[in-house]
């Protein structure tokens, strides 16, 4: 569907004149019938009755009438947004992470962002961990924010440590051990755990949680997709959840205690080069600056 169909349908459906709209569109008689053909092939139905002497709206083309205008009224918004010199002075930069968690550690570096670049567009694209590293590969991103890979599993571009993310265990505030300074593997053994699927889990912590698991049967195990489902559990009392504690929301009714015994992750940013990106070389800075300790 073309805009130059579009606007030979308003036009012969508000002249009902093929003979008057291909004059008021500058282009032959014969072109506008053809652009409507097209249409009329494209949607499948017949958007005008014509005889010799009349042309008439069909029931679909009074339907499609609507929709033709707001097309017509889309792209003419765009072009015109298009056409002011401002438009083109947007200062895009591209974020990809795995969850939403990620965005709550931002708002402070984008607005220290804003004030060096006034037109500033952030866009942020969440996708599902499988495809992130993927998006830097085909540079729809400027940067991923995501924990270090697995050193044997292969990953694009420059990984640059931020910060460092301490394990946490989750528990209600009733349970017998919410009183514990923190909570070891040992602490765990008699416990129901609840863990993050492993094929979605960071590969960082899967070694954390393979010691979790270490001698439980299957019934002591509650396996979910994502950390909001094992904090749920949780809260819920079908067991004690550990994550990596990147920003989680603090609820109330759960305490959260260290996991003790265990290396803290590494989180950071990879990216393709920063070189003719000064945006990108601005991010990564007041990262370094807001994150290290």
């Amino acid at each position: 569907m073309t805009t130059m169909q579009i606007d030979c349908f308003l036009v012969v459906a508000e002249t009902l004149n093929f003979a008057a709209a291909a004059d008021r569109l500058h282009v032959t008689q014969p072109a506008v019938t053809q652009q409507i053909h097209s249409l009329e092939k494209e949607l499948n139905v017949k958007l005008f009755k014509r005889t010799t002497r009349t042309v008439k709206l069909t029931p679909e083309g009074h339907i499609f009438l609507n929709d033709a205008k707001s097309i017509q009224h889309i792209v003419g918004h765009a072009k015109k947004r298009f056409e002011e010199p401002a438009s083109r002075e947007f200062v895009l930069f591209s974020i990809g992470c795995r969850s939403q968690n990620e965005l709550t550690l931002l708002p402070g570096i984008l607005q220290k962002m804003l004030a060096h670049y006034p037109a500033l567009h952030p866009v942020f694209q969440i996708v599902p961990f499988q495809h992130l590293h993927q998006l830097l590969k085909e540079d729809s991103v400027d940067v991923i924010l995501d924990f270090q890979k697995d050193l044997q599993r292969k990953s694009y571009g420059t990984y640059k440590e931020l910060m460092k993310i301490k394990p946490v265990c989750i528990l209600p505030v009733n349970s017998p051990l919410s009183q514990r300074a923190g909570l070891s593997i040992d602490d765990l053994r008699k416990e129901k755990v609840i863990l993050f699927n492993p094929q979605i889990a960071p590969d960082s912590f899967n070694p954390i949680q393979r010691i979790i698991l270490d001698q439980k049967s299957m019934t002591d195990i509650y396996m979910q997709d994502s950390p909001a489902a094992c904090i749920t559990l949780a809260k819920a009392g079908f067991g004690i959840t550990v994550l990596p504690d990147l920003n989680l929301p603090r609820d109330p009714d759960l305490v959260y205690l260290p996991f003790t015994g265990v290396e803290p992750l590494s989180f950071g940013a990879y990216y393709n080069t920063t070189t003719g990106n000064p945006v990108l070389k601005l991010f990564l800075q007041l990262c370094r600056k807001q994150f290290t300790p």
